[in-house]
């Protein structure tokens, strides 16, 4: 729409007044609400630069900000509608969703109410979150919600998931029929809105439980519409695009009642007054559900796969690529594992030891500047005249001093190994665990993906960089059939000098054994290994899935694996990857433990 000098004057006025409905608009929540003023739009290309398309309203729940179109507004005939339509905005941040991470957890409940549909999810979250701030400010501010509709009425209009939501606003303020709707709705509509005002009114103050019980309400509706239909209802969607910019933590677990909670209203005794014996045993928890808290078992958790929790993180609005979510995913998953890791322990610690000042030079680190010491110079910093840093020497300390093992990891990413963006990959959630506890405990981690023949992806030396050390756990080759173990001849040589010792943490399955045996720059794969082992100072670990092995005589890994131990590596044979958790858990506690006197001993 063309901004004349007449229109800008308009949207000027519209501006002015609103800004005095502000401070009205947060009293009708709290005298203590704080929100700092709207982002005003005047026109398409500042739609554009904010991210307001279609709705004439919306949130950003990082940053707490509310983003409104004057110049839709005008052209709507929204003007008069200030208070209301601010009041609505700064209800999501203070009712419902909240937050990033309370928006992500509603949407995870709806989505399970919308099988084969979960797509709409976002919009029916938002009429949830619309009905139940709605309500609260029609019948507790007197705010003329119903107005804001009736004024949009034409827009909006169409298809039976609309006319329920109108249906439920009339049942809920006591309106008169076609008020909202504009038409007469069928029995089975007015049935369905009459249970879902009682959602709104008795899941008011406990929003997360209702809303499974909402999407089941609204689905056979959702599977009825179109995307073309809800398409032209878009204009009230202004949380969709909510999670912007932000990043909710906690997803990766499955909430109990998210898995209880995704039944018919008319299911629900908390709604119909009936007791759960009325409705053939169904109780408060689902369908032929026990409530767990009445069982006396302890609930075992459960866990999204990595497609679904980034479809979640995608429909709540969070803008980030495959492999940054699924770095946060494994994290999720590894945190509750984190465990020492091994260190190595000197005879003894050293302190610093302060031994004068010297002129700080351009070019040197900037933590070496004494800045006390310079001011007291000159209140005038001149770099290289006043600056000043301090010199340190090294004395002995009294205590034994602990020196964490740096850790090269190297994961097997063959063609038999599962993207880890997609599915649940165990070999990369083990080796997330490690990492991380080692990048806790102060150690350096190199991270080396290999399947040979064909790629290898590594992080750039050892680092402590989390970023770095999960965004190449998760990449995926899916190429050769095993890890490469003449890469690390690449990483222990006689030119490179390892700063402290490092432990070598290789994780594939059975063939790691054909990979050895053959022969690279003039060198077989065992020559390589064991010259590694020797090199690292840490020592090095085998972890191998080896389904049904069999420590007999006639086994054909017998002999492979009494060599790898003869070379100076400790073996782990697993049986599932799903066990690669369980050793990642005990890596730390049960293998590389050490003496005052530097010996490594096994616990």
């Amino acid at each position: 729409m063309m901004v004349t000098p007449t229109l800008a004057s308009q949207l000027k006025e519209i501006q002015a007044d609103w800004m005095t409905a502000w401070p009205e608009a947060l009293a009708d929540w709290s005298p203590f609400v704080q929100l700092h003023a709207p982002t005003w739009c005047y026109n398409a290309r500042d739609e554009k630069r904010e991210g307001l398309s279609e709705s004439f309203a919306m949130i950003r729940l990082k940053g707490h900000s509310i983003v409104i179109s004057l110049s839709q507004v005008h052209e709507r005939g929204l003007a008069s509608f200030g208070p209301e339509i601010l009041a609505h905005e700064i209800g999501h941040h203070v009712l419902c969703p909240g937050d990033l991470t309370d928006h992500a957890r509603l949407l995870a409940r709806v989505r399970r109410g919308l099988p084969s549909v979960e797509s709409f999810a976002p919009y029916v979250c938002n009429l949830y979150a619309d009905l139940l701030i709605n309500d609260r400010l029609q019948r507790s501010c007197g705010r003329r919600l119903d107005q804001v509709y009736q004024t949009l009425l034409p827009e909006a209009s169409g298809g039976n998931l609309w006319l329920l939501y109108m249906r439920i606003y009339e049942a809920l303020w006591n309106l008169e029929a076609k008020a909202l709707t504009g038409k007469a709705v069928s029995p089975r509509v007015n049935q369905d809105a009459l249970l879902g005002a009682r959602l709104i009114r008795v899941y008011a103050k406990d929003w997360l439980q209702g809303a499974g019980r909402f999407a089941c309400l609204c689905f056979p509706y959702v599977v009825e519409e179109s995307e073309t239909q809800c398409q032209r209802k878009r204009i009230w969607c202004d949380t969709i695009q909510s999670g912007a910019d932000g990043f909710p933590d906690g997803l990766a677990e499955i909430e109990e009642d998210e898995l209880l909670g995704n039944i018919h209203p008319v299911e629900d005794p908390e709604l119909t007054g009936l007791d759960p014996i009325d409705l053939g045993g169904v109780s408060g928890n689902g369908p032929g559900r026990v409530n767990s808290s009445d069982s006396g078992r302890k609930t075992i958790k459960s866990f999204r796969d990595p497609i679904e929790y980034a479809e979640l993180l995608k429909a709540a609005g969070v803008q980030l690529g495959d492999r940054e979510i699924a770095m946060q995913y494994y994290r999720e998953r590894a945190i509750p594992y984190l465990i020492p890791f091994p260190v190595r322990v000197a005879p003894e610690s050293t302190d610093p030891l302060p031994e004068g000042l010297d002129v700080w030079e351009p070019g040197s680190e900037l933590d070496r500047i004494d800045w006390h010491s310079s001011l007291m110079i000159s209140p005038i910093v001149i770099p290289g005249v006043t600056t000043r840093e301090r010199l340190t020497g090294i004395s002995p300390g009294h205590e034994a001093e602990k020196v964490p093992l740096d850790l090269y990891l190297g994961v097997d990413c063959s063609g038999s190994m599962r993207d880890p963006a997609r599915t649940l990959s165990y070999p990369v959630l083990a080796g997330a665990i490690i990492s991380l506890s080692a990048l806790r405990a102060g150690a350096n981690v190199k991270v080396v993906l290999s399947g040979e023949p064909g790629k290898s992806i590594s992080t750039e030396g050892f680092g402590r960089k989390t970023h770095d050390v999960l965004h190449t756990m998760v990449s995926y080759l899916g190429t050769g059939y095993a890890f490469g173990i003449h890469r690390l001849a690449e990483t222990f040589n006689d030119e490179a000098r390892l700063a402290r010792p490092v432990h070598i943490l290789i994780v594939s399955d059975h063939d790691m054994f054909t990979i050895l045996d053959q022969e690279a720059n003039g060198r077989l794969g065992w020559d390589v290994a064991k010259d590694a082992v020797q090199r690292c100072r840490g020592g090095g670990t085998y972890v191998l899935q080896l389904p049904g092995f069999s420590h007999k005589a006639g086994d054909p890994s017998s002999e492979k694996i009494a060599r790898m131990k003869s070379d100076g590596w400790h073996v782990c044979l697993v049986n599932s990857m799903e066990d690669l958790v369980q050793f990642a858990r005990d890596f730390s506690r049960t293998q590389y433990h050490t003496r005052s006197e530097g010996k490594r001993v096994r616990s």
